[in-house]
């Protein structure tokens, strides 16, 4: 049994990690090898990350075989509910987009991976963001679809503001690099008594 199908109070309380990934590339396929290496771990995609995956060469239907995968597919965002069922101990978005941090920085949670955001803040549960936008200058991978390897991008004041704006939100800890990710998880899995493991959860 698996997604959607899973119950959620089938495990101990607060056992599992979500991750949730939004339509950004970048560092992408290394937040998903971090994600990959913490027990217990179920992916929430949202609509763009679905759209997204396939231009880096990534398939739900392959990491079906690792996570349990859902996907936003209702307007109330149904699977936050196994926030209420105490699942989880632990929200990330990794990689999260300007857009998405513009939304949890100003309390909008519209996307599965933002109203999993909201309501662990609401619950205590602690947020891992890994923002992508937080420097002047940005080089990222691109697409598959491009003709280059790598695209520089120039985030705007805006941009740069609303991560600010973030790091003031409480239950959350922003994270700018994926050393600082693995650093943030790593200190999460020592409070939580765990341990890095390369199985799938």
């Amino acid at each position: 049994m698996g997604d959607d199908q899973a119950p959620a109070g089938a495990e101990p309380p607060r056992s599992r990690f979500a991750w949730c990934v939004t339509g950004s590339g970048h560092y992408l396929e290394e937040s998903l090898a971090l994600a990959a290496r913490l027990p217990r771990v179920d992916l929430f995609l949202s609509a763009a990350a679905d759209e997204v995956l396939p231009f880096y060469g990534l398939k739900v239907e392959a990491l079906r075989e690792r996570f349990r995968v859902f996907l936003d597919k209702s307007a109330s965002a149904v699977p936050v509910g196994r926030l209420y069922a105490q699942a989880y101990h632990t929200v990330v978005i990794a990689p999260a987009t300007s857009n998405t941090v513009a939304k949890c920085a100003f309390g909008l949670s519209d996307t599965l991976p933002t109203n999993m955001f909201a309501q662990a803040g609401k619950l205590g549960v602690p947020g891992l963001v890994f923002a992508c936008d937080t420097e002047p200058v940005v080089v990222t991978k691109a697409p598959r679809t491009h003709d280059t390897d790598w695209l520089t991008l120039r985030p705007r004041i805006i941009e740069l503001e609303n991560v600010a704006r973030l790091r003031a939100i409480d239950f959350c800890e922003v994270l700018t690099t994926p050393d600082e990710l693995e650093a943030a998880l790593d200190a999460r899995l020592k409070t939580l008594q765990l341990a890095w493991n390369t199985s799938s959860s």
